[in-house]
C-alpha cells in the first residue's frame, strides 16, 4: 500500500495512507545496500510502498521517485549526506536578527541549496519585537539584499501569531508542502505551533553562556496545516526538523557554486574566461561588481568559504 512518510526517528517512520489511517514501519534492510550515500535512505516527504509482515511488522519495500529533495552534509563521516526532506514545494528558512544571530554565511548556504535542488525558497524573520533602533536597521537591510535577489522574506514575532486564516503567514504555507529549518534557538517550534493553533512541537531556551538555541526537536515530522483530510498527491504540509548549525554542498565542482548565487551567475556571463571561479583571475566581472557594490560583500563571503569548503566537518 502507498504511503507517504510524516515521521522519521532515526530507527522508524511514520506513515500516512490516503484513507487517513497512520502506521508505524521499518526500513528492509536492503535499502542500506543500494548505494545510497546517506545516512537516511528514506526521508519526511517521500513516497513509499508498505508490506505488512506475518508478524504484523509493517516493511517499506519501495522508495517512489522524488520530484526533488534537499541535503546536507552528514554528520556521520562515513555517508556523504543527511537528507533534510524530500518532494518539497518550499523550503522556508527562520531567521533571527538577535538572540541568537543567524550569520549571512547560514543563510547564503541555505539558498545555495536550495538553488542547486531546484527548490523555491523564503525568509521569516522572527523576534522583531526584541529589536532596538539598531537591529531594526539591519533586519531592513537584510530583507532589501534578498528581496533584492528575488527571495521573498517576512518578519513577524512568532510570540503574537494566531493560527486563524487571517494571520499573516497563513497564506504562505497554504497548498504546499513546506520544510521549516533554521539555526536551534531561532522559533521554529513557536512559529509552528502558532501556525497549527496547537502546542505540538516543544519550545526551547537560549543559552546565557553562548546565545545559542539549544535543540528542542530531536527528530523531523510532517503536520497538515489544518485537520482536514490531507491528500498524499497534495495539500498542506509543514515539516518540522531539528535545528541545525549549517550547510555544506555535495559533489559539486568549484566551477559550479557560482551558479547557485543568482547574482553571481549573472554576472559571471560577462567574465573574459568560461571556467572563472571569481577569485584572482584577470578580466572578472564577478570582483569588479563586487568592488563596485553591484554585489553584496557578505554574499560574495559565503561564496568562497563554499569555494573554500575542502574539509569534511566545516558547516555542520
Amino acid at each position: 500500500m502507498k504511503g507517504l512518510v510524516i515521521k522519521s526517528t532515526g530507527t522508524s517512520y511514520g506513515v500516512h495512507f490516503e484513507d487517513g489511517a497512520k502506521a508505524d514501519c521499518h526500513v528492509k534492510g536492503n535499502f542500506r545496500i543500494r548505494g545510497i550515500r546517506s545516512t537516511n535512505p528514506v526521508a519526511i516527504g517521500d513516497y513509499v510502498e508498505v508490506v505488512q509482515g506475518e508478524d504484523g511488522t509493517n516493511w517499506i519495500t519501495e522508495l517512489y521517485d522524488r520530484k526533488n529533495y534537499i541535503v546536507r552534509r552528514a554528520t556521520n563521516l562515513s555517508y556523504a549526506s543527511h537528507i533534510l526532506a524530500a518532494n518539497v514545494d518550499m523550503a522556508a528558512l527562520i531567521v533571527t536578527v538577535r538572540q541568537p544571530e543567524t550569520s549571512t554565511t547560514f543563510i547564503d548556504r541555505f539558498l545555495a541549496t536550495c538553488e542547486a535542488y531546484r527548490v523555491p525558497a523564503c525568509l521569516i524573520f522572527n523576534k522583531i519585537d526584541l529589536l532596538d533602533e539598531e537591529g531594526m536597521q539591519l533586519l531592513a537591510s537584510l530583507r532589501q539584499l534578498y528581496e533584492s535577489l528575488g527571495y521573498p522574506t517576512y518578519a513577524l514575532s512568532a510570540l503574537t501569531l494566531t493560527s486563524s486564516p487571517d494571520s499573516p503567514i497563513a497564506s504562505i504555507f497554504e497548498g504546499k508542502v513546506t520544510l521549516l529549518s533554521g539555526n536551534s534557538g531561532v522559533g521554529k517550534s513557536t512559529l509552528l505551533n502558532a501556525i497549527l493553533g496547537k502546542d505540538i512541537a516543544r519550545t526551547g531556551a537560549i543559552s546565557s553562556a553562548h546565545h545559542k538555541g539549544m535543540h528542542t526537536t530531536t527528530f523531523s515530522e510532517m503536520y497538515p496545516l489544518c485537520n482536514a483530510t490531507q491528500s498524499l498527491n497534495h495539500s498542506s504540509w509543514i515539516i518540522d526538523t531539528p535545528g541545525i548549525k549549517g550547510f555544506g554542498l555535495l559533489d559539486i565542482e568549484k566551477e559550479e557554486i557560482g551558479h547557485y548565487f543568482r547574482e553571481i551567475f549573472e554576472i559571471s556571463r560577462e567574465c573574459r574566461y568560461s571556467n572563472c571561479i571569481h577569485m584572482n583571475e584577470p578580466g572578472c566581472a564577478v570582483n569588479q561588481a563586487v568592488i563596485d557594490g553591484r554585489i553584496a560583500l557578505s554574499r560574495y563571503e559565503s561564496y568562497l568559504s563554499i569555494l573554500d569548503d575542502t574539509t569534511e566537518g566545516k558547516y555542520r
